[in-house]
């Protein structure tokens, strides 16, 4: 049975940092993951599983967010209907 342990503060920056320039890719290339695999290689590498999952569904989130902010909330068609 493997044990997870914490990571180290010098893992959590490496991961963290990966993340971020992973996401930065994206963000230049309009989230065209297919120019930032290498980068998506090192955050998975860098990152434990559970984490690359989470900060995966946190972009998604921002970008939700963010989006409702700047465009505001769109209903769709199939609300409301019975």
């Amino acid at each position: 049975v493997a044990k997870m342990s914490a990571p180290t503060m010098q893992e959590r920056k490496a991961c963290w940092g990966a993340r971020d320039e992973f996401w930065q890719c994206l963000d230049r290339h309009a989230e065209d993951a297919s120019k930032c695999e290498k980068l998506r290689g090192s955050f998975e590498s860098l990152c434990p599983q559970q984490w690359v999952k989470y900060f995966d569904r946190r972009r998604d989130f921002l970008k939700y967010k963010k989006k409702l902010e700047t465009e505001g909330f769109q209903p769709s068609d199939a609300t409301g209907k019975s």
